[in-house]
């Protein structure tokens, strides 16, 4: 009987540990979020490499992709793997400048592909993901504190997801997503900035500028 209790007592603290680590996460991704939700717009830079030894990419085989995305509510404008993507609020546009086409659809991208894309950065983990709290670092001089999301839909494509916080800013530095063959994407933000002056058509399309008479189509 008393083997019994010690392990009954045992594993009602383990939940209880794991239960207060869930609650401490979400309570730092929701500080996270509205800190970050809070500005007027942000600028960031990032970098991405991809790990997936099963495909034969190895640490450090590939450079980086580089990219950046200007936020402002819901409207964006990302610069990423050559083409530019602008939402509106409204209507998502995709410009290809190399085959000179573009992509008109409605709506945001619903990351049904599995991947989390830079303009879901701050919303993504809102919903279908239970926490955890992880290690803490020191990078680059800098505290960071670790987050572990699991999804709850078994089917999910992702497994895992890392976020990196700077613990004094409230800022999200880095990004580590785990997919269902192992492979490890790892977003990094290089640059951030806050509240900048836009220009008043960064969020819109030049229907002029990728006309037909320009070369391009438009789907």
């Amino acid at each position: 009987m008393k083997k019994f209790t010690l392990l009954f007592l045992g594993l009602l603290s383990s939940l209880t540990i794991v239960g207060q680590s869930a609650q401490e996460a979400k309570l730092l991704l929701d500080e996270v979020s509205s800190k970050m939700g809070a500005y007027e717009n942000m600028f960031i830079g990032f970098s991405q490499s991809l790990v997936n030894e099963d495909a034969g990419i190895n640490e450090g085989d590939e450079p980086p992709i580089r990219g950046s995305i200007t936020l402002q509510q819901e409207k964006y404008h990302l610069d990423y793997l050559g083409n530019k993507f602008i939402f509106d609020g409204e209507k998502m546009y995709v410009i290809n400048p190399d085959e000179k086409e573009v992509i008109i659809t409605e709506g945001d991208i619903d990351g049904g592909d599995g991947f989390i894309y830079p303009s879901k950065l701050l919303t993504f983990h809102k919903e279908g993901y239970t926490y955890a709290m992880g290690k803490v670092q020191k990078i680059d001089g800098r505290k960071i504190r670790f987050v572990n999301l699991f999804p709850m839909d078994s089917e999910s494509k992702i497994t895992k997801v890392t976020l990196a916080i700077d613990a004094q800013t409230k800022h999200i530095y880095q990004l580590i997503q785990i997919g269902e063959n192992s492979s490890k994407t790892t977003f990094t933000i290089t640059t951030f900035k806050s509240n900048q002056k836009l220009s008043e058509n960064l969020f819109s399309f030049n229907a002029e500028k990728y006309s037909s008479k320009n070369g391009y189509t438009i789907d």
